[in-house]
């Protein structure tokens, strides 16, 4: 990740019972598809037991995140999620001003 400022959009959700297999599908090309926009930075998941789960992507600027939200596939893939995938979500997009780890 380069260094703050950036913008993080979180997608916070819950997932319908079904077929976890399509979705994961999805997902990954999804992940695949958004590396290749400029101005992606990268992109952290976790989904919990009980369904419910979170989605970080990091972008350069607001125009990459408008630029991702226009593709096809990804206009598919909302549209599939609203109609099937989740009983609810919430999106949010955040600047971070800092960002600090461990990792060596």
């Amino acid at each position: 990740m380069p260094e703050p400022p950036y913008l993080a959009v979180i997608f916070t959700s819950m997932r319908t019972p079904g077929d976890n297999a399509e979705y994961d599908r999805t997902a990954a090309r999804m992940e695949e598809l958004a590396a290749e926009v400029p101005g992606f930075l990268g992109i952290e998941s976790s989904r919990g037991s009980d369904g419910t789960g979170v989605t970080v992507s990091y972008w350069t600027d607001h125009d990459a995140i408008a630029t991702w939200r226009a593709h096809p596939d990804h206009l598919d893939a909302m549209s599939r999620g609203r109609s099937v995938w989740y009983e609810w979500y919430e999106l949010r997009v955040a600047r971070v001003e800092q960002a600090r780890s461990s990792r060596s």
